[in-house]
């Protein structure tokens, strides 16, 4: 038995016990002492009245962590952040609480007696939520029953999950990769436009190679050829067969200029494959252009006639 003096010294006696000890609960009955203070006779005030005996453990760290890390930071309800970021002048802000569905105190929101107070502070116990939420499901109790939380509990920690499962599985970046079986041995001279549209017909991407120009005039050359073929190949399937006409006289006209400015263009097609993102791997058709001197040495004189017909001048080639 504790003896005090007053009631005064008795509060202050209860406020000085550590918290660990439970408020008195090492005692049995806390007496005013009427040998010390005249009053009335002396009487006892059982632990009971002076707290209430099935107050709830601090929550752990441990506990803590698991609880914020399966709720990714957001409130169960709303899913809003719960920590918000430090300014140029103030610390961040937590404003998220750790609740109880089943409370711990016997006039507390969701009580039930019969549920052990060693699992009043686990995690199947808690729910992360925002402070507007925390006070909305204890002052309508009846509304957001135990039954309810658990669900919003297990539902949100399954989206969570989710969420972070997609980003670790982010799609492969996007790429055209090359086979190796695919890639020409060699490719062939382009003397006319109409071999050259031939050539970049149903392909979905250019593959050009050149030489540096040695000339301003080179340099104009070169850069328009190329840069009209790349419109020819951005819009050539939508026009008509006379506008497909106009383009081959063009194209031939254009690589006579390159001729006799020194230049032969060699091209053939590759398949690649296209990689990555969300969708299976796919075809990519693309057409090889190189533009060389007519005096590169890698320039190759194969016969591509089968033997049995009319022995012509053979075609000019080179290694891809």
């Amino acid at each position: 038995m504790v003896r005090v003096p007053n009631r005064t010294a008795a509060a202050r006696a209860i406020t000085q016990v550590p918290r660990a000890n439970h408020a008195l609960e090492f005692c049995d009955a806390v007496t005013f002492s009427d040998d010390l203070v005249p009053g009335p006779p002396i009487r006892s005030i059982s632990n009971a009245t002076l707290f209430e005996k099935d107050s709830y453990m601090a929550i752990s760290d441990k506990t803590r962590k698991l609880l914020w890390g399966k709720s990714g930071n957001r409130c169960a309800i709303c899913r809003r952040e719960l920590v918000i970021e430090a300014t140029s002048l103030d610390d961040e802000s937590v404003v998220g609480d750790e609740c109880h569905i089943i409370s711990g105190q016997s006039s507390g929101p969701r009580h039930e007696p019969a549920f052990s107070q060693d699992l009043i502070d686990e995690p199947e116990n808690l729910i992360l939520l925002c402070k507007v939420h925390h006070k909305q499901i204890d002052d309508q109790h009846e509304t957001y029953t135990v039954e309810l939380l658990r669900l919003q509990k297990a539902n949100h920690e399954r989206w969570v999950s989710e969420k972070l499962s997609e980003e670790e599985q982010q799609p492969a970046p996007i790429r055209v990769r090359r086979i190796k079986e695919n890639i020409p041995a060699m490719l062939v001279r382009i003397a006319s436009g109409q071999d050259l549209l031939r050539a970049t017909d149903n392909t979905l991407a250019l593959a050009v190679d050149h030489g540096s120009p040695s000339t301003e005039s080179e340099m104009e050359l070169v850069s328009g050829f190329f840069q009209q073929l790349q419109d020819w190949d951005d819009i050539g399937n939508d026009l008509g067969p006379g506008e497909r006409i106009r383009m081959e006289f063009q194209f031939t006209e254009r690589l006579k200029e390159l001729e006799a400015a020194g230049f032969w263009l060699f091209a053939a097609r590759e398949v690649r494959r296209l990689e990555g993102g969300i969708a299976q791997p796919t075809a990519f058709p693309t057409v090889i252009l190189k533009l060389v001197r007519s005096t590169d040495p890698g320039i190759q004189s194969i016969n591509l006639k089968p033997h049995d017909a009319p022995q012509e001048k053979d075609p000019k080639n080179i290694s891809s």
